[in-house]
């Protein structure tokens, strides 16, 4: 076989290879939409009043007085779009993260960056007496940053070389230890922190329009931050001295992800408090049908993740019916065993 045909085989294979995985997009892209449509659909129906989708339907185009365009409009419709905003943020955190990293079992939650976030959020109120996301919201983001420095600071062993183990395991510690001065506080003052012990288990219910209209300039800027990274996060894939060779300036693509890590995962968990384990199984659920281009996982996170939200939130109306169990609650009980399989897999190696 001449050097000539082997070389037509090799761009034959990556032909097919391409349309192969251009397929995949295509039908994983509209799969995620119809999906997130059909989400959207169920948290306007489903809860401690069951509607039907037919008057869900009519509500939406027909805001009359009626009993159900009050449930639809001033109950469900401002929780769905906090789980659009919160699930989108925290997919894409969790991408940003891993893709930083190059770490697979990366996660705002198992990294401790919401621990962070939400201990500074504790003593903002404890200390300060701060109430209200425009009160605590720039506490919530300080926390993230320094959670997030302190747990690459200890991964990296001052090093520069960081250990996707060693990494996984200061999150866990960091995460436990803020987690557990957090509760101190709580215990020994009930009433002061009476108003964010609901929000400390991940809650979308009591979160008002309000609230989220204060927290979407941070979550847009921190959105837009990841998009425009992506080529670049492509790059640093390769390994930091490969990513500078291709023209990639690593420092600075670092720097600008960790503040979009910020402002999506502080701002995200200001807003409900922290969801466990979104950003780590989203990425993951996303590279089956996108493949590794960050570009494609970045935005396709931004579309899954709300819809694992929304899933969430309709099963804890549904099944603790006429009460509810909070979306961080379920989100993390489905997330567990998908960390387990992670752990266990060859492929969970690195990215």
């Amino acid at each position: 076989m001449t050097s000539t045909t082997i070389a037509q085989d090799a761009r034959r294979q990556t032909a097919r290879a391409g349309r192969s995985l251009r397929g995949r997009r295509t039908i994983g892209l509209g799969f995620v939409l119809a999906a997130l449509v059909a989400a959207v659909l169920a948290s306007l129906a489903f809860g401690a009043n069951a509607l039907s989708l037919g008057d869900v339907w009519q509500v939406l185009w027909d805001r009359d007085r009626s009993e159900a365009a009050i449930i639809v409009w001033t109950q469900r419709w401002p929780r769905t779009i906090v789980a659009i905003l919160v699930g989108a943020a925290f997919g894409v955190a969790g991408a940003l993260i891993q893709a930083l990293t190059r770490n697979p079992l990366a996660d705002p939650g198992i990294l401790g960056v919401n621990a962070g976030a939400g201990f500074a959020v504790t003593l903002g109120v404890g200390v300060f007496g701060l109430s209200g996301i425009t009160g605590y919201i720039w506490f919530a983001f300080i926390g993230a940053a320094a959670a997030t420095f302190v747990v690459y600071l200890v991964g990296s062993a001052g090093r520069g070389l960081v250990s996707p183990v060693t990494l996984v395991l200061a999150g866990v510690a960091l995460g436990a230890v803020l987690n557990g001065f957090a509760t101190f506080l709580t215990l020994i003052d009930p009433e002061t922190f009476q108003s964010i012990r609901d929000w400390g288990l991940g809650s979308i219910a009591r979160t008002s329009l309000d609230d989220t209209l204060a927290v979407v300039p941070f979550l847009v800027v921190g959105l837009v931050l990841a998009v425009l990274l992506s080529g670049a996060l492509n790059s640093i894939a390769l390994g930091d001295d490969l990513a500078a060779s291709l023209g990639t300036k690593v420092v600075r693509t670092r720097v600008l992800g960790v503040l979009a890590l910020t402002l999506l995962a502080g701002g995200a968990t200001a807003l409900t408090g922290g969801l466990a384990f979104v950003g780590l199984m989203v990425p993951h659920i996303v590279r089956w049908f996108v493949g590794p281009d960050q570009r494609w996982i970045i935005v396709c996170s931004a579309l899954t993740a709300p819809v694992l939200v929304l899933t969430a939130d309709v099963l804890g109306r549904v099944i603790a019916r006429p009460g509810e169990v909070e979306v961080g609650i379920l989100t993390a009980v489905i997330g567990a065993p998908v960390l387990i399989a992670l752990v266990r897999s060859r492929k969970a190696s690195g990215l």
